[in-house]
């Protein structure tokens, strides 16, 4: 959940990646009409979903019908959908097996191989908030056969290493985008501090990254594939890119409105506004037009199978780019996490790491940097 502006929620996905692009419910078989240019909302429809299954973006679908902000649907309304293709069959399901993790695996892309869904792959190996699995890690699949791992693929050679002269505005962490190595090895090959500090005029070493002209950073603002020492697979990017074109297109409320919605929120759902508001804080500055190249989606910086928990939590599907809904989901994990972890820094590190992967691994050291943190603008927000 962690957003790109203030921790690495790359790690959790949010590390390995997940890669839908919205979190919605299942449409009934006969929602969707294969190549019809009109549909008829069905109680419990959203338009995220009904652009996964007919094949037609989210923006398409807003612009084509005149949507607010909040891309609000009601049973009964007709919808013109510019284009429309069939739904993909589904994969028959087969007994649960496991995996073990090679490089370039995700949860989404192993969801589809094996048949089964990425909540119950997060589910049955306890995984944190932003679904991250690590190479060599032994995934239980619900509805897989029982697979030994696939040879994982022959590693492309390093480029050579480069330099880079540090001009004003340069970051670490653009410059790892950049040149497509992490953020890890650029501070580890330069000796940089836990700031990653850097000075206009410093020569860089930048391990693999090729000689000559870097490549262009990412044009207009849009989300890149890396961040803090992680690099999301493509279709992930790709997903969080679509919703922010989304989010710019419908327009979202001023951070001050997000802040106030938020606070009563919480007050609503039973939460410490404090803490919803130093989390909301944290993760996107209240900035609801902000995706994260994990796919953590707005305010709380929320990724699709948190969503679809936080679903669970309230009883009805939420649509992580409606900002209400967003902020629904961020306090639901949040009151969850209060009621389940032993303390409230536990509690905070479930947010960002997992409560199962605190309770399994301890808190990494960023963790504990994201909990501070939240502590202290707790303070603030009091």
């Amino acid at each position: 959940m962690p957003s790109t502006a203030s921790s690495p929620c790359l790690r959790r996905s949010v590390g390995g990646g997940v890669g839908l692009a919205l979190a919605a419910v299942t449409l009934t078989a006969t929602a969707v009409p294969a190549a019809a240019e009109d549909y008829v909302v069905q109680p419990g429809d959203t338009v995220s979903h009904i652009a996964r299954r007919s094949g037609v973006t989210v923006q398409a679908i807003v612009a084509a019908n005149g949507l607010d902000s909040r891309a609000f649907i009601r049973a009964g309304q007709v919808l013109s959908l510019p284009t429309a293709a069939p739904a993909p069959a589904p994969v028959a399901p087969v007994p649960t097996g496991t995996h073990t993790v090679v490089s370039g695996d995700t949860v989404s892309a192993l969801a589809t191989r094996y048949g089964t869904t990425v909540a119950a792959i997060v589910s049955a190996n306890g995984l944190d908030s932003h679904a991250f699995i690590r190479v060599g890690q032994v995934l239980t699949v619900p509805g897989a056969t029982p697979t030994t791992a696939a040879p994982a693929p022959a590693a492309a050679p390093a480029p050579a290493a480069g330099t880079h002269t540090v001009v004003s505005g340069d970051t670490v962490s653009a410059l790892a985008t950049r040149y497509g190595t992490t953020v890890a090895a650029i501070v580890s090959a330069n000796g940089l501090d836990s700031r990653a500090f850097i000075r206009v005029g410093q020569v860089l070493s930048i391990p693999g990254a090729a000689t000559g002209a870097p490549a262009p950073a990412p044009a207009g603002g849009a989300v890149g594939s890396t961040f803090a020492g992680r690099t999301y697979p493509a279709h992930v990017v790709a997903a969080a890119n679509e919703n922010l074109a989304t989010l710019r297109s419908v327009g979202v409320p001023s951070r001050e409105e997000m802040k106030s919605l938020v606070a009563q929120t919480a007050r609503d759902m039973g939460v410490d506004p404090a803490l919803a508001l130093a989390v909301a804080y944290q993760e996107s500055g209240f900035n609801h037009a902000s995706v994260s190249p994990a796919n953590a989606i707005g305010t709380m910086q929320v990724i699709p199978s948190s969503g679809d928990w936080a679903s669970d939590l309230v009883g009805r599907e939420l649509n992580l780019l409606d900002p209400r809904d967003n902020v629904t989901a961020g306090v639901a994990i949040l009151r969850q996490l209060v009621k389940t972890a032993p303390d409230l820094p536990t509690a905070i590190a479930g947010y960002y790491q997992g409560l199962a992967g605190v309770q399994r691994n301890g808190m990494y050291a960023d963790t504990r940097r994201y909990v501070a943190s939240v502590q202290t603008l707790m303070s603030r927000f009091a």
